[in-house]
């Protein structure tokens, strides 16, 4: 008997039940998630201008590199918009809450130096990857222009995670307090926004 798409599979290897999405059901969720991946992009650009503000006296030489992260997510906010027009879909409602909430974000770890920022970075792209990678394994083959919007920021989102890492080492004061707080607080707002 055809199986048809949405339906449950059995996994003889894993004696699993598995729900797979039909191709309109993959699109509703693209579409959640694009909107989603837009809101937090435009929280990304709050919060290294929060950052930016206050490391030009506690941070100076991570500036240049706080402006081109931020570039690099104003970059991934039009990516996502655009994507958001062409099918004719809202923002967020969540995406004003991202800002503030990233601009303040900004603003505080800017002010505590240079490892707060790394360790916001690292703890905010940790999440975001770890999505990032689910989604495109979901969307895979069933809505590839999400997929391609969605791997287009893949090698710069990874970058400042990799490259803020370098700022910090095992042991430090602001990553071990900030990190649990950051990660957990980037993890609700997507929870959020993904039922908004």
């Amino acid at each position: 008997m055809p199986r048809q798409a949405g339906s449950r599979l059995s996994s003889p290897t894993l004696g699993l039940m598995k729900s797979v999405p039909s191709v309109s059901e993959a699109n509703e969720y693209a579409s959640r998630v694009l909107k989603v991946n837009h809101a937090g992009e435009n929280g990304a650009v709050k919060i290294y201008a929060g950052q930016i503000f206050f490391a030009r006296f506690t941070a100076p030489g991570m500036v240049a590199e706080l402006v081109e992260f931020k570039s690099h997510e104003e970059g991934h906010r039009a990516i996502f918009w655009a994507e958001l027009q062409r099918r004719n879909r809202p923002r967020c409602r969540s995406y004003w809450l991202c800002g503030v909430g990233g601009f303040t974000l900004g603003l505080v770890t800017g002010l505590l130096g240079r490892r707060a920022i790394a360790a916001t970075t690292v703890a905010v792209e940790r999440v975001v990857l770890r999505h990032l990678e689910h989604q495109l394994e979901t969307l895979r083959g069933k809505d590839e222009p999400a997929v391609k919007a969605i791997e287009s920021i893949v090698i710069e989102e990874r970058q400042h995670h990799d490259q803020s890492a370098s700022h910090i080492t095992v042991g430090q004061f602001w990553p071990r307090v900030l990190s649990p707080i950051v990660s957990a607080s980037t993890e609700a707002v997507i929870w959020v926004g993904m039922r908004a």
